[in-house]
């Protein structure tokens, strides 16, 4: 039986941290369903310059994504659809990450709104007991954004802001490496194995570029 990842796509600033997330799921072999909110396609416009469209989400995807998806397990759902399969705690899925989690996607998740097929499929998979991982990235944040975090991470959910570490890659890290290391934190969360990011392992960074060079 086909038991994707769900991964939902907020209104937020940060579209390069669900490309790298999906890239992740599916260089590990992992099936994707993959809702993109309305907010979200503007956001994708806006950083990217290419339009996230429904009839044509296939090439979009790949698109965005960089890479050929013609032998990946990919399914889309309109986020408007909710009659779609993970608006029911019935299809079969892993698990869920909204990323990046916009501060409405996280009032919409922790209070139960349902307002589009991200929220739904969101709130499926915490009552399902599932495993869900909330992406938040906007900064500063309000009481009311924390108390909806709280209650998100009540609920079961992790809630995993986008905080990237710098020990891995050092002062002079590029943007992928610390979009990387943020994704590799989101698949860590999901029990995804990856290689997107050097662990520590109790070394110096300087250290290590010692031992490099002897």
């Amino acid at each position: 039986m086909r038991e994707p990842w769900v991964v939902g796509v907020s209104g937020a600033s940060g579209t390069p941290y669900p490309a790298a997330v999906i890239r992740g799921l599916l260089d590990a072999g992992e099936a994707v369903d993959l809702i993109v909110s309305r907010a979200a396609r503007l956001t994708i416009l806006d950083e990217t310059g290419r339009p996230f469209r429904d009839a044509h989400w296939a090439d979009d995807l790949a698109t965005w994504l960089g890479r050929d998806l013609a032998d990946a397990d990919l399914r889309f759902w309109p986020a408007g659809d909710l009659a779609a399969g993970p608006s029911s705690g019935s299809y079969p899925v892993r698990g869920m990450a909204v990323v990046p989690a916009s501060t409405a996607a996280c009032a919409g998740i922790a209070i139960g709104l349902s307002k589009d097929l991200l929220q739904r499929a969101a709130e499926v998979n915490l009552k399902e007991r599932r495993p869900v991982v909330v992406v938040p990235r906007e900064t500063p944040v309000t009481r009311s954004h924390l108390e909806h975090l709280i209650r998100l991470h009540d609920a079961g959910a992790v809630v995993l802001p986008a905080s990237p570490g710098f020990y891995g890659a050092g002062a002079a890290a590029s943007a992928q490496q610390l979009v990387d290391f943020v994704a590799g934190k989101v698949l860590d969360a999901l029990g995804v194995p990856h290689t997107l990011f050097r662990r520590w392992s109790g070394e110096l960074a300087a250290a290590r570029r010692d031992a490099d060079r002897t």
